[in-house]
């Protein structure tokens, strides 16, 4: 990479939030994946790949420009413990915004899922996957 494109904003792997480069990356910027330590812990699991997958079920049996809750994928994914799944979901969101598949919102316009604060919702992207390429067998 050269000139602006050099030190373009990332997005993190395992929360889907915009972070900048810093001068402590300077050598390795191009393989730097995490926004921080706790995000390079906390990469996504088997659960956060089942609340991916619900909110990309959830939207496809939706209409055009209908938006979820994340709570609806938290619950779908952790029926009586879905309160703890909250942050989680957020994150899940955070990473299909990053694949141009989905798009948060608040008040009806859509927000930079890093900068969003309160409750969000969640409505399809451009690159919002068919259900059917979806589904693995």
């Amino acid at each position: 990479m050269s000139g602006a494109d050099e030190h373009a904003p990332k997005r993190c792997a395992s929360c889907g939030r915009l972070f900048n480069w810093r001068r402590n990356w300077a050598k390795n910027w191009e393989s730097v994946r995490y926004c921080s330590d706790a995000c390079r812990r906390s990469k996504p699991g088997v659960r956060d790949k089942a609340l991916e997958r619900a909110i990309i079920e959830l939207l496809g049996v939706r209409a055009n420009g209908a938006s979820i809750c994340p709570s609806e994928a938290a619950r779908r994914v952790e029926p009586e413990d879905w309160r703890g799944l909250m942050e989680p979901a957020r994150r899940a969101a955070g990473r299909l915004v990053g694949a141009g598949q989905v798009e948060v919102t608040q008040g009806g316009r859509v927000v930079e899922i890093s900068e969003a604060k309160g409750p969000i919702r969640i409505r399809r992207g451009d690159r919002f996957p068919t259900i059917a390429s979806t589904i693995k067998t």
